[in-house]
């Protein structure tokens, strides 16, 4: 194999259901199409079809979408258990073999690729005798395009380029990394309080006090064993509590349950696969998990069924720090959730309520679901603004901004920096004395590299880019979510997340001290940034003036679903609902100068506003 790509090649992407991580897919799938290539991404019935793929109606289905759609080169993504992902896709390989799917048989396919985790990436090339090229997640878009077999001449020149802060970032990062110093980082000493640590704790209590006494940021992590057996994982999770808590490098524990506990909370579960994640049946289960935390605030993600009654729930059981609501996403489309996206909007404005009433701050856990699909820049900082809005107006006191940079991981430097500083800057013009706002930025989904060495530096990097957001607030960024630097190759433990609490808090101290030392560049006065942050700034608003003019009660569920359905926020990959939202996913966006902009048929830029404008002429 490895055939050299010809110009009038077309490329498919498959993935088992179980397996929801399709961002790399998306990425990879944005980069051939730049490239001037056709690609299939396959939907939930193909992905359907994989996870049983002996089944011959299956295999059948699989053939019949190749074929239709005269497909040359395959990529099969999986990127959880290697073992299982060793599994299935021998499965798919040989029974695309019997069925002389390939064209030295007479088929169409030409090549197969793998994109896994490290150990499943190694065991493939052993198997197939290095026939199968192996994505591993660190390569570079160029690495990327050069590995399928892409020629030069065909891979578009922006690819080659970089930015300057990138590279001074990853400067600072890698003699970080060498001198070790984040080894000796000790647990920040917090300040406690009457409530600290008790069911009257609140993030806001502890953002204050930890911002009068000058510290750094409170930090976040997402937690949770991986096992499938359901006392096993308690068990083994309030044991990760425990230690979490003993070594007090963590302030809030951010609980990783898994999809059945989100969709099927307090019912029967049967053999329903628990899809990864600590299973979370009951409220005694919650309670325990509290107990286990002290004195760590603790949050877990939204429901995706009775989404409001679980919201309740979690107020009583793990007095929940905070909520995180998707609204346009973690339901049918996505394969996340079992709601359409109307009812989910529903569902969610319900809950802004039910937070509302708490007193409790709402995260917007949505921008960088619009960036995994192959939404633009603008996109990205509206939906979150949209958000912001409509839960003050529903009477939200708080709200935690989550700021995923890194997405798509090919974004420059300069571009998440100005993303970040136009959210929180839209977002501040919101505040008063009834509403506050909390920044929490994170690395990206996909940013890490499976080389830990080189994913401690990447983590070092992200982490002083957060410093900059806000650089003339020494107590900002209020809250980190730490990623923790070994998720591309295996399951964050304790031990992980804690070095990568130290990576973190470590580096943006020493990049303060070189700022102030004048050893690396003070981004506040960077013309790129500033003018980036502007126009940002300025076409959002004039879009958010759009809508409200042209969307009758813009800030309800049925406004929102508008909002997606005219268009507005492009989202080229999206897999399920395309006819639905098919004015969504028309769009064509495209890398240009570190950031993501919807293109003409040409590949130029399309004006923002005018093209919001247009939507609403017809």
């Amino acid at each position: 194999m490895h055939i050299k790509v010809d110009h009038n090649e077309v490329f498919g992407f498959i993935r088992p259901f179980q397996d929801i991580h399709s961002l790399g897919m998306s990425t990879v799938g944005r980069l051939l199409e730049d490239c001037g290539f056709t690609v299939h991404q396959g939907d939930g019935e193909i992905a359907e079809a994989i996870s049983r793929i002996a089944k011959a109606e299956n295999i059948s289905l699989l053939l019949n979408w190749i074929n239709k759609n005269r497909i040359t080169r395959l990529g099969f993504s999986y990127r959880l258990d290697p073992q299982d992902a060793r599994v299935n896709f021998g499965r798919v390989f040989h029974l695309l073999k019997d069925y002389k799917a390939f064209s030295n048989q007479g088929g169409l396919l030409k090549q197969v690729y793998f994109a896994g985790l490290p150990e499943a990436c190694n065991a493939i090339k052993n198997e197939y005798n290095q026939e199968i090229p192996v994505f591993y997640g660190d390569e570079t878009q160029l690495e990327t395009l050069l590995k399928i077999g892409i020629p030069e001449h065909k891979i578009p020149k922006e690819i080659y380029q970089g930015s300057k802060y990138d590279d001074d970032l990853m400067a600072f990062a890698e003699q970080f990394i060498a001198s070790g110093q984040h080894h000796f980082f000790n647990p920040p000493k917090r300040e406690t309080y009457p409530n600290f640590g008790t069911l009257k704790d609140t993030l806001a209590e502890r953002v204050r006090y930890n911002k009068e006494a000058k510290n750094l940021p409170l930090t976040r992590v997402h937690v949770g064993p991986y096992n499938p057996k359901y006392n096993e994982a308690k068990k083994e999770f309030n044991s990760w509590l425990k230690n979490l808590s003993e070594s007090g490098f963590l302030d809030i524990v951010s609980v990783g349950s898994s999809q059945l506990s989100q969709s099927n909370f307090g019912e029967e579960w049967g053999d329903k696969p628990n899809g990864g994640g600590v299973p979370i049946n009951s409220e005694k289960d919650l309670r325990d998990i509290w107990e286990a935390s002290r004195p760590m605030l603790v949050r877990t993600y939204a429901g995706t069924k009775n989404i409001p009654e679980l919201a309740k729930i979690y107020e009583k059981n793990i007095n929940i720090a905070w909520h995180a609501l998707s609204l346009w996403w973690f339901n049918q489309i996505d394969g996340r959730g079992p709601y359409p996206v109307k009812k989910n909007l529903e569902q969610h404005f319900e809950t802004l309520k039910v937070i509302a009433a708490s007193g409790k701050p709402f995260e917007p856990n949505i921008p960088h679901h619009f960036s995994f699909r192959g939404g633009d820049d603008y996109s990205y900082v509206l939906s979150s603004y949209l958000a912001a809005i409509a839960a003050k107006k529903l009477g939200v006191k708080y709200m935690v901004l989550q700021v995923m940079l890194n997405t798509p991981k090919s974004t420059w430097g300069v571009q998440d920096l100005a993303k970040a500083k136009t959210l929180i800057k839209l977002l501040r013009e919101l505040e008063d004395k009834n509403f506050k706002v909390f920044l929490q930025p994170r690395a990206g989904l996909d940013y890490f590299s499976p080389d830990l060495e080189k994913a401690k530096i990447q983590l070092a990097k992200v982490s002083a880019m957060m410093d900059d957001i806000e650089p003339d607030n020494v107590t900002s960024p209020d809250l980190i979510h730490v990623v923790s630097y070994c998720e591309a190759v295996k399951l964050a433990t304790p031990p992980f997340i804690n070095e990568s609490i130290q990576i973190t808090l470590s580096a943006i101290a020493e990049y303060r001290k070189q700022k102030k030392s004048g050893l690396v560049d003070d981004m506040k006065q960077n013309k790129e940034v500033i003018e980036r942050t502007d126009d940002l700034y300025r076409t959002v608003k004039s879009i958010v003036g759009i809508l409200e003019k042209n969307i009758l009660d813009l800030y309800t569920p049925e406004g929102f679903y508008q909002v997606f359905k005219k268009g507005v926020m492009p989202v080229p990959y999206l897999w399920e609902g395309r006819e639905e939202f098919k004015n969504a996913i028309k769009w064509d966006t495209r890398l240009v100068d570190g950031s993501v902009k919807v293109v003409d048929e040409k590949g130029k830029p399309v004006e923002p506003v005018k093209r919001v404008e247009n939507l609403f002429k017809n």
